[in-house]
């Protein structure tokens, strides 16, 4: 196998300058990915206005662009450890900020949507390798705070994102919230030279995987988002999602770096880690559904009352990530993600259970619980998730990183919507959610503890694999 690093590159992280114009390239396009997310959603009604269509039908802009990323992920990541992981960064930053230019042009819906798919190919890359790419950036002793900015970066982003769309949208048309996309991609595109040009495996992608992995992801997306309202249509999309992901272990199985990471699943650390994320998004999600249903449905709060009151679960992230990141390098994760489990149990349960009818003020503080908790979570698994994989296969695992995260949170999102259809009442359905989110997030913290007796996670083998029987 080519080697993962060219001669000239210090074996563990970059200089001091280098490493910090490398980082804030990854961070930066990172935060452009989220951040257009984020706005997108609050101009929907702005745009379905401008181009005449309905509500639902606007509603493809948000989901062509999930369904890309989650389509995607795996194979840019795969893609990346082939051509190089700088390569492929820089041409998702590429593709993004072109398919930012033909968001701000589109003339009609069809077009809109097309160019938010492309988007969403461009996001792949960059959430897939953007993380891989600081495990050759930093030391390793220095990973874990390095991972918690990136959380804090994420975290802000996803909690400034509508403000700015407010903004933006109180002085220009809809189309600038995409325009101003393209001089910041420039900027990352710039400061991609900085990056470390880790050399690629040169591994044949297989494109019948790559498109058993679409069509199982895209099916099992689509079918679990219509099963509530259509059984019989989502039942046949789970069950063509079913059949593509059984070809695709079938076929991916014995290869050396299979597109689905079976290789790195096989590690019981690393395929806990990937458990817990699946249930802690999961709870995450389900409380990001039910919260504002409950506030505004069931206690009658306006939108901006509520927005209010969600604030400090991203600000409290974003204080736990680096401290967490700090404390992961120096202890086990296990305990800490175990901790960050509970937290956000916690202050999910006494956001269910709490008497808020006259009173919310109780609520910001089970916010700032559930944040912290979900922040002291995130950093030490992510960081336990990359550093259990070899490093020539960070590609993957941080493809799976990102999988494991958006199946969570379609998870959460179906456990909604079921709850919704099934239980009456603006206040039942929404509490019994929070409910289940919590517990969601204690099981999430509870397979964390699995962790607890291995030693601190470090870069496995193959030999390593074959001597533990994994």
């Amino acid at each position: 196998m080519p080697s993962s690093m060219p001669a000239t590159q210090p074996p563990d992280g970059l200089p001091v300058p280098r490493r910090i114009m490398a980082a804030a390239s990854v961070i930066a396009a990172i935060v452009l990915v989220v951040l257009d997310g984020a706005i997108a959603n609050i101009a929907l009604p702005v745009v379905a206005d401008t181009l005449r269509v309905a509500p639902a039908d606007s509603v493809w802009i948000i989901t062509g662009y999930q369904l890309a990323l989650v389509v995607a992920l795996l194979p840019m990541a795969a893609l990346g450890e082939s051509l190089g992981y700088r390569r492929v960064f820089a041409g998702g930053v590429l593709l993004f900020t072109v398919a930012s230019a033909g968001c701000a042009l589109a003339p009609t819906l069809p077009w809109l949507v097309v160019a938010r798919f492309v988007q969403g190919l461009g996001g792949a890359a960059v959430m897939a390798l953007g993380v891989a790419l600081l495990r050759f950036v930093y030391p390793q002793r220095l990973l874990g705070a390095a991972i918690g900015w990136n959380a804090v970066a994420i975290a802000l982003s996803s909690a400034a994102g509508p403000t700015i769309g407010a903004a933006v949208l109180a002085v220009a048309p809809w189309p600038f919230l995409f325009a101003i996309n393209i001089p910041i991609g420039a900027i990352v595109l710039a400061t991609a030279r900085a990056l470390p040009a880790i050399e690629g495996a040169k591994r044949r992608i297989d494109p019948i995987s790559v498109a058993l992995n679409g069509g199982f992801f895209a099916a099992l997306v689509m079918g679990a988002e219509i099963l509530p309202s259509q059984p019989g249509q989502g039942g046949a999309l789970l069950t063509v999602a079913a059949v593509c992901l059984v070809g695709l272990v079938r076929r991916e199985s014995g290869r050396e770096a299979p597109l689905v990471p079976l290789d790195l699943l096989r590690v019981p650390s690393f395929r806990l880690s990937v458990v817990a994320s699946v249930l802690c998004f999961a709870g995450q999600m389900a409380s990001a559904v039910a919260l504002p249903f409950y506030l505004q449905h069931g206690l009658g709060r306006d939108a901006f009352t509520t927005g209010l009151f969600l604030v400090p679960w991203p600000l409290a992230t974003a204080v736990a990530a680096p401290v967490s990141g700090r404390l992961a390098d120096r202890m086990a994760t296990g305990w800490l993600c175990a901790l960050g489990g509970l937290l956000l149990a916690v202050g999910l349960t006494l956001s269910a259970v709490w008497p808020l009818e006259d009173d919310l003020t109780p609520l910001l503080a089970f916010m700032a619980i559930s944040g912290f908790g979900f922040g002291l979570f995130q950093t030490p698994n992510n960081r336990n998730m990359l550093l259990t994989a070899p490093k020539a296969r960070s590609g993957a695992a941080g493809g799976m990183q990102g999988t494991a995260r958006l199946v969570g949170q379609t998870a959460g999102a179906v456990i909604m919507t079921l709850l919704f259809s099934l239980v009456a009442g603006a206040v039942t359905a929404p509490r019994i959610g929070l409910t289940v989110a919590a517990a969601l997030a204690l099981a999430g913290g509870a397979v964390s503890l699995l962790h607890v007796p291995a030693r601190r996670a470090r870069p496995v083998t193959t030999a390593d694999a074959s001597v533990r029987g994994q």
